[in-house]
């Protein structure tokens, strides 16, 4: 279902730049107008009223921009309301009115559909088939929009993934992963917003990422497209033996996050996915290994072989030296987690920048739970251990774990990029997937610290993400 916002043009014009900053718009509507079907496209037209060469008593309405019903509430007992985010102006406002306007290339039923959602001051709705001959008019008489339109409609009609599916799993933990490290590193959400399915089943998830247009903005947007990739990263790009996908950023300070998605193993025979940051400034890293739980009885088994796994982490944490200056301190020795995730059902309906709810848990947790008699099995014998929401008393949380790694309290201390490159290509060589990110910048830990601190409030958090959405993977 598609919305139609008709605001008149002096009240559009007045909240313009408000617009541009936020690019997001929150307006209610009747219940009686909402529908959850279909594409969530928006469409906010201006109305800029009387026209000397059109008639004084004849309305004239431009697109002016578009965007993504992002959050449904309620307003009272009989009305509703959408937030609309992202929201992206039309640089060139189209005129739908007029002899020369867009309703006039339309056939006689989608244009009245159309015009029957047309409501001063408020919002209607139009069907699929109205949208979609809408939507053909407006790539032909605007091929510029091509991308724009392809990148909402990627959030408006956001695929669903079936964690009982091995691909789409596979695809799951990745995604999990990449938004772990775009909040990690303080890069915008929004350029991991737009996915769509990749042709193969053994493709990494980055393959499926669907770049943001480039606009220009009144906004002095700080993130753009950087060049050349990590040189381990071009090395598996270029090889024969690994899928690799690499898509990097960099900010106005020349802070630079490079992202690799590699895998080495179809996915039929792949052990599951790790996620491995690493920050360079400062020389460490964390990697967490994706494990899924029952999705009954919220926990998993604990095999042989997830046994051999933890030993192998065990082995990783062994990279880490002993630290020799304040700025190596952590708050503990663990540089490797595990993640028990618990998928919903409905994948689709989780947000963009939500991490999918679970369990992180530090290696020398995990040991200490395993010696505990919390965590035998009772139906499959007394030998037998498991992990999970009832086992676990406590355990940390995605904003926990993210806030941890992302001011240096944990990680590795003094682990080099050789040791780096070694570390992955032995992890591929098991069977994993890889979600591999790389923070490069000449920024001080004192620098950093000031940075996180300013976007750490809530408002100023809201302001960097939403003035940073015409950035570009």
């Amino acid at each position: 279902m598609t919305y139609i916002v008709t605001l008149p043009g002096p009240e559009l014009a007045f909240i313009r730049s408000k617009l541009r900053i936020e690019q997001r718009l929150t307006k209610a509507l009747p219940k009686t107008r909402f529908a959850n079907e279909g594409p969530r496209m928006v469409l906010v037209l201006g109305d800029l009223g009387a026209d000397p060469q059109l008639g004084t008593a004849q309305r004239r309405l431009q697109l002016e921009w578009m965007g993504v019903v992002a959050k449904v509430g309620t307003v009272g007992a009989v009305d509703a309301s959408i937030t609309i985010y992202p929201l992206r102006e039309c640089r060139t406002p189209i005129d739908f009115d007029g002899p020369e306007g867009l309703l006039n290339t339309l056939s006689r039923p989608i244009y009245e559909d159309f015009n029957q959602a047309i409501i001063p001051g408020s919002v209607g709705r139009c069907g699929h088939e109205t949208w979609t001959a809408v939507e053909t008019a407006l790539r032909q008489e605007r091929p510029d929009l091509a991308d724009l339109l392809d990148w909402l409609l990627a959030q408006a009609v956001a695929p669903g993934l079936d964690p009982d599916d091995a691909a789409e799993l596979r695809w799951l933990e990745q995604q999990d992963a990449l938004r772990s490290i775009m909040r990690i590193s303080d890069f915008p959400l929004s350029a991991a917003a737009a996915w769509r399915r990749p042709a193969s089943p053994d493709a990494p998830y980055l393959a499926g990422l669907i770049p943001q247009p480039v606009e220009h903005s009144l906004i002095d947007h700080d993130i753009r497209i950087a060049g050349q990739p990590f040189e381990m990263f071009a090395e598996w790009q270029g090889s024969t033996r690994t899928r690799c996908d690499v898509h990097i950023l960099e900010d106005a300070q020349g802070r630079r996050l490079e992202v690799a998605n590699v895998n080495a193993t179809p996915v039929e025979a792949c052990l599951g996915t790790d996620m491995i940051y690493y920050h360079e400034p400062t020389h460490s890293f964390v990697l967490v290994q994706y494990k899924r739980l029952d999705p009954k009885g919220r926990s998993i088994r604990v095999t042989p072989q997830l046994r051999q796994q933890i030993y192998k982490l065990e082995q990783v944490e062994k990279l880490s030296k002993s630290p020799t200056s304040p700025s190596d301190w952590r708050m503990g020795s663990d540089a490797c987690f595990l993640k028990l995730a618990h998928w919903p059902a409905d994948t689709a309906t989780q947000p963009v920048d939500g991490l999918v709810p679970g369990l992180y848990l530090p290696l020398s947790y995990i040991q200490l739970l395993l010696a505990d008699d919390r965590t035998r099995g009772v139906r499959s014998g007394a030998q037998a251990r498991y992990l999970g929401y009832q086992q676990v008393e406590r355990h940390l949380v995605g904003a926990q774990f993210v806030e941890l790694v992302k001011h240096g309290l944990a990680g590795t201390v003094q682990t080099s990029v050789e040791e780096l490159r070694a570390l992955v290509e032995g992890r591929l060589d098991a069977g994993q997937g890889i979600m591999l990110a790389a923070e490069r910048s000449g920024e001080s830990g004192k620098t950093r610290q000031a940075r996180i601190r300013k976007r750490g409030s809530k408002a100023q958090r809201y302001k960097h993400d939403i003035a940073d959405q015409e950035s570009l993977f």
